[in-house]
């Protein structure tokens, strides 16, 4: 089944990104088609060690070779691999295999996750970032505060397909806001796009507004604005306030000079209604879709609980800066792995189910997505596992055995 997973890269797609890269410069016994799969592998089966991957694979070298001739490492090659092989190796394997499954299957592209996404006739991107906790006392380039170290994962991701779209593996110390202009270039007019308040930059909003990009986030406890014009009372009883503001201090005014709009809604969080602002650059949209849009950015929660929940970004194989790169951007490439398998096979369990089924069943010799379509249906293969005795009295002859029982 690992021979099935790791051969939905296209044959030759590793070794032309390896002379992109040059991480094909002195690659003598483990080349980089063996490197990417072993990392796969570490991946799959939560390996916590650099001992943990070479001794496994090791020991199904035959089945091992038999994916395009890749090779068991040593402990010292696959360190010394993920410390100075370019991490722009993964990285572009990742965007190239995301464009080639979305090219050669449209469904995949178009997604089959029902949100709250669909009744919009818009794209609708969601860009938020996820920590990533390291050691501190072993990496020091990532330290981020007295006695902790951590990654940073800035993502935009795209709500109808429910797969990234742009991302940034980087240290914890930039802001998220400072990202947010790389995350949103990409972005064409009339599209949505969702923030949480920590990416409130009003010059980086205004760029977006004159782009004809809609947005909508939280106000932040501190904005200071003025109130122009309140809009009619909404029927909603939750709704409390529907305004159009401009922004008070002059240096604010100067990076966004035209109307925001203003909604106060009660958001029940946890059994209990809470008093949330939110802001939009759109005048149009019914106050209630104003909160409804931001209701959706918690998809891109439940995608980052998904990735920390199934891949491996607990136990790191290396501390460098490119030894955690390579890490982060392999795992966000068997989630993509997966994530097509589960949709080719219809998969109509949790993300999470799907990983740890075919964790399980790594090293089986059987036909994956036919495993995939039976699991938990009537049509399930169950195998006896001992032949059956049949029972007998005590003191006469055993039916098989020949002897009294």
């Amino acid at each position: 089944m690992l021979r099935q997973l790791v051969e939905l890269i296209p044959t030759h797609l590793v070794a032309k990104l390896a002379r992109e890269t040059g991480a094909d410069t002195r690659a003598r016994t483990f080349s980089p088609w063996s490197h990417v799969v072993a990392m796969l592998y570490a991946q799959v089966s939560h390996a916590l060690g650099l001992n943990d991957v070479c001794d496994a694979l090791r020991f199904h070298v035959t089945a091992l070779f038999a994916m395009r001739g890749a090779t068991p490492p040593a402990r010292n090659t696959l360190s010394h691999a993920n410390k100075e092989r370019p991490s722009s190796l993964p990285e572009k394997l990742f965007w190239r295999m995301l464009a080639h499954l979305q090219t050669q299957h449209p469904g995949f592209a178009r997604g089959g996750r029902k949100s709250l996404a669909w009744r919009f006739r818009r794209a609708i991107h969601v860009v938020d970032a996820t920590t990533i906790q390291l050691v501190a006392n072993c990496i020091d380039w990532a330290r981020h505060r007295r006695r902790k170290a951590a990654a940073k994962c800035h993502l935009r991701l795209d709500l109808r397909s429910f797969l990234p779209s742009f991302a940034i593996v980087e240290t914890a110390g930039e802001h998220d806001n400072v990202r947010a202009p790389a995350l949103c270039a990409g972005l064409r007019e009339g599209e949505i796009v969702l923030f949480d308040k920590a990416y409130v930059h009003f010059a980086h909003l205004w760029e977006l507004t004159v782009r004809g990009v809609f947005w909508v986030t939280r106000a932040k406890d501190n904005l200071v604005v003025k109130v122009i014009k309140r809009l009619p009372k909404h029927a909603d009883k939750r709704i409390l306030k529907d305004e159009l503001v401009v922004l008070k201090i002059v240096q604010t005014a100067k990076s966004y000079p035209e109307v925001l709009r203003r909604v106060t809604a009660l958001v029940e969080i946890d059994g209990q209604e809470r008093v949330m602002v939110f802001l939009t650059n759109n005048v149009t949209w019914s106050p209630v879709t104003v909160c409804d849009l931001y209701r959706c950015r918690w998809e891109i929660e439940v995608f980052f609980k998904q990735l920390k929940q199934t891949v491996q970004l607990v136990d790191f194989l290396g501390n460098s800066a490119n030894a955690v790169q390579w890490q982060v951007w392999t795992a966000l490439l068997v989630h993509l792995l997966l994530r097509f398998l589960g949709w080719r096979s219809s998969w109509p369990h949790s993300f999470t189910r799907l990983f740890t089924y075919v964790r399980a069943a790594l090293w089986l010799p059987r036909d994956l997505a036919e495993l995939l379509r039976r699991c938990g249906t009537a049509a399930g293969d169950y195998r006896a596992l001992d032949r059956p005795f049949q029972p007998c009295l005590p003191g006469l002859a055993h039916p098989l055995m020949g002897q009294p029982g």
